[in-house]
């Protein structure tokens, strides 16, 4: 499909992907950079220093500044408005403007607020009113003034029916809850775990989280070796399980329920509450080069292992 341009629009640029449509008045400065199959919506504005991937949908009232980057498939809804310089003064500019990248997949609603130098990662939604003061991590659903997370897109919520309560479970690489054994009786309860046992490995080391603000997500890493088995010990906090595949989410509230994350799979510990301890159970010492902690990676060293 050819590139259509309406006759209302003042498009300076001339690298402009095929099957792209731009609408009535629509402004593009000369050095933008629109990829191929998009949609610009009327009256939107694209600044020089701006790069859209392809099949974007930019809706009606956008204004791209100098420093955006767009991924391919990103949808941006009416109204939304981007900055680029966190202190700005009429007439004065930075050297340099600060870059905002929102990354392949992301959608972002109408009238939402990005604040500049941020980065909204692949698949992330961002709900319509918010306002992002900081990155958003990939897949992950914000709303709110701060933006705050409530969510990971397509994340199914795991159910107490999945526990699997076996004396010695298989080292799996799947992701699962465990039943740890519990003895209640008038002097109180008792949870315990036997390593190779109730806790499928070995474990070398343990550490605990605590004190974490609600509004904070820890994790966001996977190993390439290392298990882990983590235990709320108090409190509550949800875990999201990612093999490149599915996508899981735990609610871990008791502290004879374990959840094992084999190596190969993308953990994230959200929604906090003010008294939650997180005990973590690890199969090998800490060594940063076990350390995966970009989620583009992952998915290409979990699409070469398949």
């Amino acid at each position: 499909m050819a590139l259509s341009i309406h006759s209302s629009a003042d498009v300076q640029s001339r690298i402009i992907g095929n099957g792209t449509r731009i609408w009535q008045y629509v402004v593009v400065l000369p050095n933008a950079v629109i990829g191929e199959d998009c949609n610009i919506c009327s009256h939107c504005l694209i600044e020089n220093d701006v790069i859209l991937g392809k099949r974007v949908t930019v809706k009606s009232g956008v204004q791209l500044w100098d420093g955006i980057r767009i991924g391919d498939d990103v949808f941006i809804g009416p109204n939304v408005t981007f900055t680029n310089d966190k202190f700005p003064r009429s007439k004065q500019y930075p050297e340099t403007f600060s870059t905002t990248e929102i990354d392949a997949g992301a959608s972002i609603g109408a009238n939402a607020t990005i604040l500049p130098g941020i980065k909204v990662g692949r698949q992330a939604m961002v709900g319509a009113g918010s306002v992002v003061t900081r990155s958003v991590p990939p897949n992950a659903i914000v709303i709110g003034n701060p933006a705050r997370i409530v969510g990971y897109v397509d994340a199914e919520p795991d159910t107490p029916s999945n526990l699997k309560d076996a004396e010695s479970p298989p080292l799996t690489a799947d992701p699962r809850l465990h039943q740890l054994p519990k003895v209640v009786d008038i002097r109180g309860s008792l949870t315990v775990g036997e390593f190779e046992r109730s806790i499928p490995f070995l474990a070398k080391r343990y550490f605990m989280v605590f004190d974490v603000p609600s509004v904070e997500t820890r994790g966001a890493h996977a190993h390439r070796e290392c298990h882990q088995f983590l235990i709320c010990v108090s409190g509550r906090v949800s875990v999201v399980a990612d093999d490149g595949r599915t996508r899981r989410e735990f609610l871990l509230d008791r502290p004879d329920i374990g959840l094992h994350l084999p190596p190969l799979t993308w953990g994230i510990q959200y929604k906090y509450s003010e008294d939650a301890v997180l005990l973590v159970f690890a199969s090998h010492y800490y060594d940063n080069a076990d350390y995966i902690r970009d989620y583009d990676e992952f998915r290409k060293i979990v699409d070469a292992s398949a």
